[in-house]
């Protein structure tokens, strides 16, 4: 938890106990279903939370923004994401039922009422989004065919709307087809060691259409 308040120092107290309940739920959880490598539970905080919020460093969500979060697991990064702006609704999604069974239970036990759980493989979500967001699901070549219907080409955030990715390690090759996507590279907003090879990768989905911030209402 003291890395998470290193890196953001101004959560209110209601979020402060939302990421302190999250490690206990989540051992709670683990000992029934393998969601995280028990190995890893150690390093909870830094590897999973830290982790998925470092997409806040990259663009701050204005309120009404809808996010889908794709592959979400036990819900990476898509609850950490949910606490940071409670003001933006986030869908996640998962093919595996057990595992968004989890991400209900913790949603509920927490509070979060800004997520909403599907089981549901991308290609079957219905609704239109401003991104789509995931973490170390599958390369870009097969998941951009899956979700770039569902990203609404009317933009209201200070980027175009898109697909954000985290992913790890060296990304020449997967990107080679994707030379509009921007790398943002973690070990610029953290300073441990496990974010060195870590990086954010957005892809702008091309639009013409732009609303003005001033004037947007959350819907």
């Amino acid at each position: 938890m003291e890395s998470i308040l290193k890196y953001f120092p101004n959560l209110t107290i209601n979020q402060k106990h939302q990421f302190n309940e999250l490690l206990q739920l989540y051992i709670d959880w683990n000992s029934k279903i393998n969601i995280i490598s028990r190995k890893d539970m150690n390093s909870f905080y830094k590897h999973h939370v830290l982790h998925s919020l470092g997409i806040s460093k990259m663009i701050s969500f204005i309120p009404g923004t809808r996010i889908l979060d794709v592959g979400t697991g036990g819900g990476f990064p898509g609850i950490p994401l949910a606490i940071l702006f409670p003001e933006v609704q986030f869908d996640l999604i998962d093919s595996i039922g057990k595992k968004i069974n989890v991400v209900k239970e913790v949603s509920k036990e927490l509070g979060i009422d800004n997520v909403s759980s599907y089981h549901i493989r991308a290609e079957h979500y219905p609704k239109m989004v401003d991104f789509v967001i995931s973490r170390a699901v599958t390369k870009l070549e097969f998941f951009v065919p899956w979700v770039k219907n569902k990203i609404s080409p009317l933009s209201k955030n200070i980027l175009n709307n898109g697909i954000i990715c985290l992913k790890g390690g060296d990304l020449t090759e997967e990107l080679k087809f994707f030379p509009e996507a921007v790398i943002h590279f973690l070990n610029n907003y953290f300073n441990e060691s496990f974010f060195e090879t870590k990086k954010i990768v957005y892809l702008p989905i091309k639009t013409n259409l732009r609303r003005d911030n001033d004037n947007l209402k959350p819907e």
